[in-house]
């Protein structure tokens, strides 16, 4: 069981109402923004390859799976 939280009289930082004054607490996000440096384009060349080696590889599959059914293997 936790203990409950302190009597709103005694927080420290709260204001009549129980809203916190400005500054009281951190912002939601960091103060910065943006990149510190422009990030390099990916190259596309290497998805592009492995993209036609899988193909490949389907379409020889799929042959020798068509010449088995046909019994010429």
């Amino acid at each position: 069981m936790t203990a409950p939280g302190p009597e709103p009289d005694d927080v420290p930082g709260l204001e009549q109402g129980g809203s916190v004054p400005p500054g009281d607490t951190p912002p939601d996000a960091g103060q910065t923004s943006g990149l510190s440096h422009p990030q390099p384009m990916p190259s596309r060349k290497l998805p592009a390859r492995w993209l036609a080696i899988v193909a490949i590889l389907v379409l020889v599959l799929a042959a020798f799976f068509v010449l088995r059914a046909v019994d010429w293997l």
